[in-house]
């Protein structure tokens, strides 16, 4: 998890276990409603990108569910029942443009007596992740920690911590936790003795922590699988074994990069046997390198990335957070985000899981909601999906979009529908009962919040959350930009106007949100697919292709090239197919809202213009 006061995050969720649980596997679920042919198949990791059964590569964008997974008021569970959780995933769907969650779990709630693995919590969880598979949204499960544990924290203490139970900690004996003068939580990760010598226990395997977190990592994923039917497992994309690692402190002449190579890496290896024994063999593990590999303040980088690992590949995936530590700290960054903030960040991230063969994805990003630097926030989270969708700022797309880059698997932090209505005892303690926020060490990073009705909403923009993005691509994604037009209080900010050099494409999109994606098309036979926001209305939306120009699509067929379709889930989420029936052929598409009944001769025109210019940059 982030975080907001200041993000020096980390390590651990130690889990434990001995006993074996069995599940009785359930019969068969239906089929997800609003399915097509082509849907619903198993991702796997190849040619550095997610692919589905088809062939397709796979964009995966969502949230995490949720940081309620850290306090005791639920349990360690992410809702109070089912039917919260299945609320969420229908707003997460259709209000938050989702096809993915990043699932919390707590080893202390799946273990909470040493060898003893607790059956209840695990088919609690296991039931809410049904909700959100039966929704048509994919789902990788993490074992969450923050600063270890809570256990390590004194019912007066201005922090807490989340992750090994209760038993773990009492086995270190260890000293008083003091984080000394620290303004933010995260500083407890480098600075609170407790905290460090916790987690230098768990990375050196003292009193069998690490076996203990292993064997209840195993089981859990044992349970899972035999207690979903095959048809929602193949939505469960992959396991997340350990939130924002961190090596507590190093050894006499150790170095982060050798702690990685060391101690890191050999527990995602230890942690893939575990997964391939649980069932899992066929899915990948969603590593994490050193939390400081790619921290912007230069102060407190660390040389890291799994640098010594060699070769990922399709069993594993890049996995990594980014949060802006300069503007959270309100001092090293003073204004706000602009075009193109982050294209240097996130273009370290697709290099570097390129160089270890796999994809990527950023499991973790957002800014602080509420407090003083909260009014960053809209314009920080632009151009961290920008940054998402294309390494280059949106001044420099149009000129140059063939070095757009993959587009980025992301799942924002985070997805709490108790924003501000929890009732959370602090470390146990009844004097400190937490209800603003995330409940969380001040931090305030929900999406979402619920109204005293139950009605789910969002906190943000829903032209930055909503968006379109090339969820399935058939063939080889070349080129994609989204301008969303989000606003700024009442500033709407466009940092990738189309240039007026296209002026019939310019006045077809107007002031509207438009995107583009270019794409090679491959052998399959499944279409592309964009999921269309909500802002995005059928009747309204125009596509300009080579495929076809259309304004208002038609209902899907698999001989109708542009088409408009539900997404699969029920949620009534909209997606564009684009189909096309050769190989190896350039095809562009750009969608927007922006227009008003356009003309035959205006879409004829836009067309030809787009042709154009694609021809002179692929």
């Amino acid at each position: 998890m982030p975080n907001i006061r200041a993000r020096l995050l980390v390590v651990l969720v130690v889990l434990s276990g001995l006993l074996t649980v069995v599940g009785v596997s359930p019969a068969s679920a239906a089929t997800v409603p609003d399915s097509l042919s082509f849907d619903g198949t198993a991702l796997t990791v190849s040619g550095g990108h997610f692919i589905d059964g088809n062939g397709r590569e796979v964009v995966l964008r969502g949230y995490n569910v949720s940081g309620e997974t850290k306090l005791e008021e639920n349990s360690g569970l992410p809702f109070a029942s089912v039917a919260d959780a299945k609320k969420s995933a229908t707003a997460l769907r259709a209000l938050g443009g989702g096809n993915s969650v990043r699932f919390l779990l707590s080893w202390a709630h799946a273990e909470p007596a040493q060898g003893q693995v607790d059956s209840a919590y695990l088919a609690a969880a296991t039931d809410q992740i049904r909700a959100f598979l039966d929704a048509g949204i994919r789902v990788y499960p993490d074992f969450h920690q923050d600063l270890y544990s809570r256990y390590l924290f004194n019912s007066g203490s201005w922090y807490t911590g989340d992750g090994a139970p209760e038993w773990a900690v009492e086995l270190g004996d260890y000293p008083q936790e003091s984080c000394g003068i620290c303004l933010f939580w995260g500083q407890n990760i480098t600075q609170n003795g407790a905290v460090t010598a916790a987690q230098y226990d768990f990375w050196h395997n003292a009193y069998g922590l690490q076996d203990a977190f292993l064997a209840t990592a195993q089981k859990t994923m044992t349970y899972i699988r035999q207690n979903l039917s095959t048809e929602e497992f193949t939505g469960i994309v992959g396991f997340d074994p350990y939130n924002e690692p961190y090596a507590g402190t190093y050894d006499s002449g150790q170095t982060s990069r050798t702690w990685e190579q060391n101690l890191l890496w050999p527990f995602y290896q230890k942690f893939r046997a575990r997964m391939d024994a649980a069932g899992w063999q066929d899915k990948p593990a969603f590593v994490e390198p050193n939390l400081f590999w790619n921290a912007n303040i230069d102060s407190q980088k660390q040389e890291g990335g799994l640098l010594d690992a060699g070769t990922l590949g399709s069993r594993y995936v890049f996995n990594t957070h980014f949060y802006d530590q300069k503007a959270i700290s309100g001092i090293l960054m003073w204004g706000n985000a602009s075009d193109g903030q982050y294209s240097t960040n996130f273009g370290t991230i697709r290099d570097r899981a390129s160089a270890a063969g796999t994809t990527a994805v950023v499991s973790e990003f957002g800014h602080p909601l509420s407090g003083t630097v909260a009014g960053k926030a809209p314009t920080v989270d632009k151009a961290m999906y920008q940054a998402l969708d294309s390494r280059l700022p949106g001044s420099g797309w149009w000129s140059n979009p063939s070095a757009s880059g993959p587009v980025l698997s992301g799942n924002q932090w985070q997805w709490d529908i108790y924003n501000g209505r929890h009732h959370e005892l602090m470390n146990d303690n009844p004097d400190k009962v937490q209800t603003s926020g995330d409940a969380w060490n001040d931090e305030d990073l929900s999406a979402v919040d619920m109204t005293d009705s139950g009605t789910v909403t969002l906190r943000q923009d829903a032209r930055l959350l909503d968006r379109l993005y090339p969820s399935a691509t058939a063939g080889t994604t070349l080129a994609f930009t989204y301008e969303d037009r989000s606003r700024d209080g009442s500033t709407t900010l466009t940092w990738n106007p189309v240039p007026s050099s296209l002026p019939n494409l310019s006045q077809l999109v107007g002031s509207g949100q438009y995107g583009l994606l270019v794409w090679r098309s491959g052998s399959g036979s499944a279409p592309t697919e964009l999921h269309l926001p909500a802002s995005f209305p059928t009747a309204t939306t125009t596509v300009v292709s080579d495929l076809g120009t259309v304004y208002g699509p038609p209902s899907y067929t698999a001989s109708t090239p542009v088409a408009a379709a539900v997404e699969p889930g029920g949620t009534g989420s909209r997606r564009l197919l684009l189909t096309d029936s050769d190989s190896g052929v350039l095809h562009y598409a750009l969608v927007t809202n922006g227009a008003t009944s356009p003309s035959a001769s205006l879409l004829s025109a836009a067309k030809s213009e787009l042709a154009a210019w694609a021809a002179a940059h692929f």
